[in-house]
């Protein structure tokens, strides 16, 4: 079992870390690609600093713990092996063994880091599909991140969402366009709706978070972690994404489900990995 490690790793371990894991593993023909809090600095760096001045984990604390990745099952052994053999990682055997199917842990040869790899989909509180094979899913359309859509919808999705995710999400909206195309700096607002069009539970979960994350906003704005001209742009984002997201059509399935409403469990419990 790994223990954290003593000392303050520096954001730019991670960032180079990141970026270094998926060329190595694109060389070799494998598609991994980096999520979580990670992929957004590297997908916000003209707003580093904003993402560093909320101090996502709070005060005198590094400000991330992981470099997570989501890959293909169609490259799971390929995958394996990159980690073990070519980049020297650690495998937590007794994970791997027991949940191998859909994610995979290591452990960085220092211990600074562990590494989650997801396959095909994240599914936590609600799922985010990726696809199950190279050339026939949504990773490719991004690089060395998932695509910024799958981002937002990755922190969104969180049933019992925390304020270093809230953090995230309003780096997200301020380094970013709203629109309809996954180019690679637009969040991808139709996309979004979409899928939160079919999915009552988790559109319940995504616009209550929206919310928050305004809630949230205004606070840092009156404690002057951001700025007015911050503070106006993610609330405008979050509100245009929220017009999306109620314009679009909703299917069966959706209209099904939102007769029940809240009388009936509409997320899936989520329980830690213990490592």
């Amino acid at each position: 079992m790994a223990h954290e490690p003593k000392e303050i790793v520096p954001d730019e371990v991670f960032i180079n870390d990141a970026y270094r894991i998926v060329n190595e593993a694109q060389k070799k023909g494998i598609i991994i690609r980096v999520i979580g809090a990670v992929a957004i600095r590297i997908h916000s760096k003209d707003f580093e600093e904003l993402h560093k001045r909320l101090g996502r984990l709070g005060e005198g604390k590094q400000n991330f713990s992981d470099i997570d990745f989501v890959g293909y099952s169609k490259q799971k052994k390929l995958i394996e092996k990159f980690f073990e053999k070519d980049i020297g990682f650690i495998p937590d055997k007794r994970i791997n063994l027991l949940f191998g199917h859909k994610r995979l842990i290591f452990y960085h040869p220092k211990n600074w880091y562990h590494s989650d790899i997801f396959f095909d989909a994240l599914e936590f509180s609600h799922d985010i599909f990726f696809g199950k094979a190279p050339g026939k899913g949504r990773l490719e359309l991004d690089s060395p991140t998932i695509p910024l859509s799958d981002l937002v919808l990755e922190k969104l999705q969180i049933h019992e969402i925390n304020e270093k995710d809230i953090k995230d999400l309003i780096v997200l909206f301020r380094a970013h366009d709203i629109g309809e195309t996954d180019e690679r700096e637009v969040i991808n607002a139709k996309y979004i709706a979409k899928i939160l069009a079919d999915d009552w539970g988790f559109w319940y979960d995504a616009t209550t978070n929206l919310k928050k994350v305004k809630l949230f906003a205004k606070r840092y704005l009156e404690d002057n972690k951001i700025g007015q001209e911050d503070y106006d742009d993610v609330v405008k984002k979050i509100d245009l994404l929220l017009d999306y997201i109620d314009k679009e059509p909703k299917t069966k399935r959706w209209k099904k489900r939102a007769k029940i409403g809240t009388k009936k469990m509409w997320w899936r419990p989520v329980e830690e990995v213990i490592r």
